[in-house]
């Protein structure tokens, strides 16, 4: 028994079609967003990000993705792919849903095993969840028309 209120994948197919490849390229692009964020801050310290570019990388990871979660439900690389990310009622995201999805993205990531983990279970459930998905109840989902 699934009590979800999100789309139902065998009903609601087009929901799913093509979501975790656009996760992938989505991934990519936030990845790229993110350096260059970092790279800036460097810059601006004249150098002095770089000692604890770890550290910044990491705060950047994290700023980025609840903001754009808690104000798009989506990333900006999600947005160019047309998908974003909703929670187990079927809503977009809040602040702490932004939070916790992004903080649990990051430490599942950091593990040895978090990112070909997730892509496996993207790729073999039906919502294409990652592991983080999966413990909050979220997915992403093609962007539904306004």
């Amino acid at each position: 028994m699934h009590t979800s209120n999100l789309p139902d994948p065998r009903l609601d197919a087009q929901f799913y079609a093509g979501v975790p490849v656009k996760r992938l390229f989505a991934w990519m692009l936030d990845a790229v967003i993110i350096f260059v964020l970092c790279a800036i801050v460097v810059i601006l310290t004249v150098g002095l990000g770089a000692l604890i570019f770890p550290l910044l990388a990491f705060a950047a990871n994290l700023a980025y993705r609840v903001g754009c979660l808690y104000v798009w439900s989506a990333t900006l690389g999600m947005r160019m792919m047309g998908i974003e990310i909703r929670n187990k009622d079927g809503d977009r995201v809040d602040q702490s849903e932004a939070f916790f999805h992004s903080g649990l993205y990051i430490l599942i990531t950091l593990t040895g095993f978090g990112v070909p983990a997730t892509a496996i279970a993207m790729l073999i459930n039906d919502r294409g969840q990652g592991l983080h998905d999966m413990v909050l109840g979220t997915t992403a989902i093609n962007r539904p028309a306004d």
